[in-house]
């Protein structure tokens, strides 16, 4: 570890805001002092925010030091500049060197997967492990997460909203929360509607960001051909019915990392983090404690 700024210190007690190239982000520090550290990105650009990265990672804070944060243009940091995928992996590693940390444990999940994936190829030095969760080498997601929507038995979906939030060309927060709600119920293995409502009034809408990320990064990405440069060892979980970045989806990164392994959660959606808590987090903790051992 190099030597951490008072604001590092200060944000272990409560959500700081830290100016990482020019934007100020809000950041969250958990876990031990001296520990390896362990960066989890949220998925979701401009609906998403730290605070599902800090209730599954942070259940590994008694052993590791976890950083959580919300990505330039979502939850409550700043939305200055570009929301691209080399702007995000920047951000990530201000987010390092601000943490004195040489190597860092990068995670993500759905969205938040594809940049873990990004940072581990644009800074493959500095990540010590890859841990994934319910993502996509590429953009063909999209295609399968489409009929899997329309081919729902639980809700009848909006396909003019479906395609709206998928091509990134909401018209506001309103909108971004509209198109949201009419997509939730397809992501959890049980459907619980009261649920899906909590989380459509938990959601913090930026609807810049989301349009950014669907309408100007996702039309090219793909991280197929650079994949077998990866050469951190990789966990990938995923949940068997997930309908956004399904199974086949993680198997293929799976094929293309070289030192990586697959999980599949059987009753788990998108979430496997959530629906099946205990089990995704023991298997997080066998691949760190063997790849990533604390002295």
């Amino acid at each position: 570890m190099n030597d951490v700024s008072p604001e590092f210190a200060a944000a272990t007690s409560a959500a700081a805001m830290v100016e990482i190239n020019g934007n100020r982000l809000a950041v969250e520090v958990l876990g031990p002092e001296g520990a390896p550290v362990l960066i989890a990105h949220h998925g979701a650009p401009g609906l998403g925010s730290r605070a599902e990265p800090r209730a599954s990672f942070g259940r590994l804070a008694d052993t590791y030091r976890v950083i959580v944060f919300d990505a330039r243009g979502s939850g409550q940091s700043e939305g200055n500049g570009t929301f691209s995928h080399e702007q995000w992996a920047a951000d990530i590693d201000g987010l390092r060197e601000w943490a004195g940390a040489e190597q860092i444990i990068m995670a993500g999940g759905s969205y938040g997967g594809f940049m873990a994936m990004e940072y581990a190829i644009r800074y493959p030095d500095r990540v010590r492990a890859l841990v994934l969760r319910d993502t996509s080498p590429d953009n063909s997601n999209e295609e399968m997460a489409l009929a899997n929507a329309l081919a729902n038995a639980r809700v009848e979906i909006d396909r003019e909203k479906l395609d709206r939030i998928f091509a990134g060309t909401v018209h506001d927060d309103a909108d971004l929360r509209d198109c949201w709600r009419e997509i939730l119920p397809l992501y959890d293995y049980v459907y619980d509607p009261a649920a899906v409502e909590a989380r459509v009034e938990a959601t913090p809408y930026r609807y810049e960001a989301h349009n950014y990320a669907f309408s100007v990064n996702m039309p090219n990405y793909d991280l197929k051909a650079q994949l077998p440069g990866v050469i951190a060892p990789t966990l990938i979980t995923v949940g068997r019915t997930d309908w956004i970045t399904p199974v086949a989806c993680s198997e293929q990164i799976a094929s293309l990392i070289p030192d990586s392994r697959l999980v599949v959660f059987e009753k788990s959606g998108h979430s496997p983090q959530i629906e099946e808590a205990e089990a995704w987090t023991a298997a997080v903790r066998r691949f760190l404690t063997e790849v990533c051992p604390v002295r």
